[in-house]
């Protein structure tokens, strides 16, 4: 009898530590999901703000037209992609940033030739939104970093004995971190 109430014990107690891992691994999931919804507004303002610039560069200046239609093509590609935050994968996010890094790149472009519009730059509505748009950029990054720390602590949560027994009886998969763009590791060259 003693040995069946030993028994019970045990069961009892792996049940519960079970039970524990599952929600703590559920909990980093949920969290991952929070991050990337974080991602993916930050994202969304910046989009939300380029036709608002593209309206102050065209009143403002006889702007090169190639860099303007470049940026509202970009910015339409990067707001087309949508990835849900359970099918995080490696290549659904690469395609993700490479919409999101054209669209860094035409911003880049746009502010770059705005160097050689004096009325453009001392324009306050220009300055503004440039200001608006660093700080996007900012929010970005910070988004990001939040995602890839709470798709780390998730992916260890998931990978580490014991849990990664209870992740595979119960479908937690590792999550794909956001990477940085490969050409991002070159910087741009800008020419007057």
């Amino acid at each position: 009898m003693k040995g069946l109430y030993i028994f019970l014990g045990i069961v009892v107690l792996l049940v519960l530590m079970g039970g524990c891992s599952y929600n703590g691994m559920n909990r980093s999931r949920v969290d991952v999901d929070q991050k990337w919804a974080d991602v993916q507004s930050s994202y969304q303002r910046r989009a939300d703000l380029i036709p608002n610039l593209v309206e102050v560069v065209k009143g403002e200046a006889n702007f090169e037209k190639s860099t303007l239609t470049d940026v509202i093509q970009a910015r339409a590609n990067a707001t087309s992609i949508k990835i849900d935050p359970k099918d995080l994968t490696p290549e659904k996010l690469q395609q993700f940033q490479a919409s999101q890094g054209q669209l860094s790149q035409a911003l880049g472009r746009l502010m770059v030739v705005s160097e050689q519009y004096p009325n453009l730059k001392s324009n306050e509505s220009f300055r503004q939104l440039q200001d608006q748009l660093e700080g996007t950029e900012n929010r970005i990054k910070t988004a990001r970093d939040a995602f890839n720390g709470s798709v780390k602590d998730y992916n260890i949560q998931v990978t580490s004995f014991p849990k990664n027994v209870l992740a595979g009886m119960f479908g937690f998969k590792e999550k794909a971190m956001f990477q940085a763009d490969p050409a991002a590791q070159s910087a741009p060259k800008v020419k007057f």
